[in-house]
């Protein structure tokens, strides 16, 4: 039997595994793991600023492509707790990456050593596993547990900690015979496929809810297969987005809170039954229940079992993974259709069409400052289908899922249920190793850049080019909206005059008045950036990016200067968005309009 370092058998199940890639920092405890990856010499490190960028990253290089698996690295201590929120983000949005930290030795655990914390006990509740390994023999077995439960069921994280000792012990191995163990995943049977169906076919108005799930099974196909064969519309919830493209004839628009289309709220509120395919009934997406269940009758599919009831008691129910139940979904109703038993669904499709015409935000402002809704306008007409958005929270993000269009799944990546601000820069940066050549666009707000802007280095280090389009308001915008309800504007502003401004009145240096010159920043991290103060500047602005991306392959900025308050539509309830600006009445007036296919 061979002989090696629990460290080698552990970086040689990696690359068993599929796993091509570290996000991470070296460090004391971590070493002699970082010892074995130069050794084999199979896997590239990017080297993160901080370790929660680098959890951030493996975050993104997972939602970018099917089968991914992001893996992020750090030493004892802090590293371990700064990976907490990108474990929460994952376990939250179901998405698999495995957390490896260094710890002090064995003998020394109790001892309060240095850097030594129960790190395994603290990420517990976000991960399917969390282990400190104390035996070396338990390495491999380890490592290969944590692939199955990543990929089995609902999809999450899973945190390996190793104790220095462990990871420097001789053990047997033989990385030639190692096997990834099988896959569980649960799948509707042909008889609940039908009944799924029956429910949907009794009722005049019924809406397909389009979840994650669909996008983690890589299942997007078939959910289009699905809604054509039955001619039922689509809802995509802000996870879902992508799962069918903006165009086509059955996407009826997103409903909800914030992320929404005011024509998809009102084919909601008009459908009389939903079947939900991979979704969480999310609160963002539901509003008030009251009013999200009222005359209509619910269909939920859903991989983990826990989830069904969690936030209502639908009608009927099927536990599954969304791939697994739209294959059966698609197969009973090829049959259905095959013998004309299918119902005409064309009256109720044109009237949500017909929303989808006419029930239009306004974009098109030309005022100075820049009012938010224009920026998205320009975006649309200077990225195209294949362009792969990432954003975080926020008011730019709420705006972006108004008025953006996106057309293929992992194409909008979110971080949907935790939100962490700072999350874009390293996610972005993760999405571009995924993805070397696609165009890739962040999205944010001044805040959230902020947190993590660090990592721009990252991407002028290893040459990962992407647009990050940066609305800067000088403000808290979400936070600030909120404060409305509470009749105060308190510790949200972010304005301050900067001592470094060239001139108080300068025009060109709008830092005078915004604080934070974010241009300066990103030249000093290593990348390219572009100020923007006129609406008739922004597509120019984008173009140019693109040109610069190309030329330099480094992270390209591109700040457009917002008037500090616009408040987006919003509100408490499907019936009840608040709109702050004059409406766009029908296509011709709103330049985001996208005509159907037919």
């Amino acid at each position: 039997m061979p002989k090696m370092r629990a460290v080698d058998a552990a970086v040689a199940i990696l690359e068993k595994e599929g796993v091509d890639t570290l996000f991470g920092l070296p460090g004391a405890a971590i070493n002699p793991f970082y010892s074995a990856v130069r050794q084999h010499g199979g896997l590239k490190h990017i080297l993160a600023r901080h370790v929660e960028g680098a959890s951030h990253m493996a975050e993104g290089y997972t939602r970018a492509k099917a089968g991914n698996i992001g893996v992020c690295v750090g030493t004892s201590g802090p590293a371990g707790t700064d990976m907490i929120t990108g474990l929460y983000s994952a376990s939250a949005d179901s998405i698999p990456i495995l957390c490896i930290t260094g710890q002090a030795p064995v003998a020394k655990l109790h001892k309060e050593d240095f850097q030594a914390i129960n790190i395994s006990d603290i990420a517990r509740p976000l991960c399917k596993l969390s282990m400190t390994v104390l035996e070396a023999a338990q390495v491999p077995g380890a490592f290969q547990q944590a692939f199955h439960l990543m990929r089995s069921g609902r999809p999450g994280p899973v945190l390996l900690d190793l104790p220095f000792d462990v990871q420097q012990t001789v053990i047997d191995f033989d990385p030639d015979t190692y096997e990834p163990l099988p896959v569980y995943k649960p799948a509707a049977t042909r008889a609940q496929a039908a009944k799924a169906l029956d429910l949907l076919a009794a009722s005049e108005r019924p809406l397909i809810v389009a979840g994650g799930g669909i996008i983690n099974a890589d299942a997007s196909d078939l959910l289009v297969e699905l809604a054509e064969l039955l001619d039922v519309p689509v809802i995509p919830t802000l996870m879902g987005w992508g799962t069918i493209p903006d165009d086509h004839r059955l996407m009826a628009g997103m409903a909800g809170l914030q992320t929404s289309h005011q024509y998809g709220n009102a084919t909601m509120l008009a459908s009389d039954h939903v079947l939900g395919i991979g979704n969480r009934w999310a609160n963002r997406h539901t509003g008030g229940l009251d009013t999200y269940r009222a005359g209509r009758t619910f269909t939920h599919v859903d991989i983990e079992p826990t989830q069904i009831g969690r936030v209502f008691a639908p009608d009927y129910s099927i536990v599954s993974d969304a791939g697994l139940a739209l294959a059966q979904l698609v197969e009973v109703a090829r049959e259905r259709k095959a013998a004309g038993e299918l119902a005409d669904r064309s009256a109720w499709v044109a009237q949500c069409q017909q929303r989808k015409r006419t029930m239009h935000r306004r974009t098109h402002f030309e005022e100075t400052p820049i009012k938010p809704q224009r920026v998205y306008e320009e975006m649309n007409k200077a990225f195209g289908p294949e362009t792969r958005y990432v954003s975080t929270i926020g008011l730019s993000q709420i705006a972006a899922a108004q008025f953006l269009h996106v057309y293929k799944p992992r194409h909008w990546i979110n971080a949907g249920q935790a939100g962490p601000l700072g999350w874009t820069v390293p996610a972005t940066l993760g999405v571009c190793v995924a993805d070397p050549e696609a165009t890739v666009v962040a999205l944010t707000g001044d805040y959230d850049f902020q947190f993590m802007m660090e990592e721009l280095a990252v991407g002028a280090q290893f040459n990962l080019p992407y647009v990050h389009v940066l609305v800067n308001n000088a403000y808290l915008g979400l936070i600030r909206q909120s404060q409305r309800g509470f009749d105060m504007d308190y510790c949200v502003q972010l304005a301050f005059p900067n001592v470094n401004a060239e001139s108080a009145d300068s025009a060109v240096d709008i830092t005078a008045d915004y604080g934070v010159n974010h241009v300066k920043l990103a030249e000093a991290l290593g990348c390219k950036a572009i100020r923007v103060q006129d609406p008739e500047a922004i597509l120019p602005a984008l173009e140019e990016a693109k040109k610069l991306m190309a030329q330099y392959r480094v992270p390209v900025l591109v700040e457009v200067i917002l008037e500090r308050v616009t408040n987006i539509s919003m509100g408490v309830e499907l019936d009840g968005v608040v709109e702050f600006e004059e409406l766009a009445l029908n296509a011709e007036h709103a330049p985001t309009a996208i005509a159907l296919l037919d």
